[in-house]
């Protein structure tokens, strides 16, 4: 079961957020291979954290390895039981000495920004296959925004260019991802 939702997540990666620029340093961590990408088949948050816990230290002892995207294909597919599943992950950040060293992106099928509405096109930016926690190194974040020409204005452009395409034009991206 786990070949499937990697394979949709790459998919995913390549064809939304690399294609169309929606993370302008993935190109190169999808060229270099250092993404690594994890099933939790298990769909119990203690499981998800265990996983994370897992993968925060395969991490500190890869330095090769960028980053990681895990990938929850059941058990949270209603956007806000993820959504308290992101605030205990967080937590055990903190909890466990990783804040400041790692952050976490969330990406959800439904991912909705607050205030908005769930049909706006720039809940796109990060709908993904499955609910996904991304873990970043904060280190090389700060490296790569150091050389970014107005960062800030990452999260704007992406709104923009969903808006302009519509939500349509995702809605056919996403189920490109999943096709076998």
């Amino acid at each position: 079961m786990s070949e499937q939702p990697i394979a949709h997540t790459e998919n995913w990666v390549r064809q939304v957020i690399m294609k169309y620029n929606l993370c302008p340093f993935a190109r190169q961590e999808v060229e270099r291979g250092s993404i690594r990408y994890v099933v939790v088949d298990e769909p119990q948050p203690a499981a998800v954290l265990e996983a994370l816990m897992a993968e925060l230290h395969l991490l500190d002892e890869q330095p090769e390895v960028e980053t990681t995207l895990v990938i929850i294909p059941q058990g949270f597919e209603g956007f806000y039981p993820y959504l308290d599943l992101v605030d205990l992950a967080d937590a055990l950040l903190g909890e466990q000495g990783y804040e400041g060293r790692y952050q976490l992106a969330s990406f959800h099928p439904d991912y909705c920004f607050e205030g908005e509405p769930q049909d706006d096109a720039a809940n796109y930016t990060n709908r993904s296959p499955y609910p996904t926690l991304h873990i970043i190194r904060e280190a090389s974040m700060e490296q790569a925004l150091a050389k970014y020409d107005q960062p800030e204005s990452i999260p704007e452009r992406n709104i923009e260019f969903a808006r302009r395409r519509g939500s349509d034009f995702f809605v056919q991206l996403l189920a490109q991802c999943v096709k076998p």
